[in-house]
């Protein structure tokens, strides 16, 4: 096995040219993902993209929440969109399909191999290497993030969509967090820390998002949306 001192000698022998080289090439790789990705994703149609913990069970009640919440959005004309692995995602690709509905997963190359669900559509399975690319598909081809408790990745989506939002960088689309007892927590941190202690956002940010606990709740958020704004794409 390859020790931290093998890693370094390696990298040490590198010329710095060799390297530059390495990063040049390494655009077309990004290129061709970007390209499937659009390509693919271009004629999936309005979708709504899921998150949530990889590591949630079915027995869970927030898998079996994710599931319903897919379900009925396939049922109000959307698709569904989701990172492909299991837990939440294999959830709410199954709700997708039993509704009849699009089910489209993004799915990442990692060391720790995870397999991506069976309830994706054959056609609207996606691979990637790069994270960054991922997080575009996820962003561009979305018409609301639904986020169910999850891990540091689901924070990452979750904060990188208000973020844009909040930025002007892309359409404001509904962000909705299910799961008051799990988010309340940090959203109290973000109102009494971040925001009224050190003031580091405005509380008018707070309305970024919404907080709800029923699959319901998420599919009239969506639809009350949409009924005063057209479907657009996000970039």
């Amino acid at each position: 096995m390859a020790t931290e001192k093998d890693s370094e000698k390696k990298f040490k022998e590198k010329s710095w040219n060799e390297i530059k080289a390495t990063d040049s090439w390494q655009i077309f790789r990004v290129m061709s993902e970007f390209v499937q990705g659009f390509d693919t994703m271009a004629r999936v149609g309005p979708c709504v993209s899921i998150f949530g913990s990889a590591r949630t069970k079915p027995s869970h009640k927030y898998y079996k929440l994710a599931t319903e919440i897919a379900f009925k959005i396939t049922k109000n004309g959307y698709g569904v969109i989701t990172g492909g692995g299991p837990g939440i995602m294999e959830a709410a690709n199954k709700g997708a399909q039993a509704g009849g509905g699009r089910s489209v997963g993004l799915a990442i190359t990692l060391p720790m191999e995870q397999a991506e669900n069976p309830f994706i559509d054959f056609d609207k399975l996606i691979k990637f290497d790069y994270f960054f690319i991922r997080k575009v598909m996820f962003m561009k081809y979305a018409q609301g993030f639904v986020v169910l408790p999850g891990g540091f990745g689901t924070l990452d989506e979750l904060f990188e969509a208000i973020t844009l939002i909040q930025t002007d960088k892309v359409e404001h689309f509904p962000i909705i967090m299910v799961g008051k007892k799990y988010w309340e927590p940090l959203l109290d941190w973000i109102k009494e820390t971040m925001i009224k202690k050190e003031r580091n956002a405005d509380k008018t940010d707070l309305n970024l998002f919404h907080l709800v606990d029923s699959s319901d709740e998420v599919v009239e958020i969506i639809n009350t949306f949409y009924s005063k704004y057209l479907l657009r794409p996000n970039f």
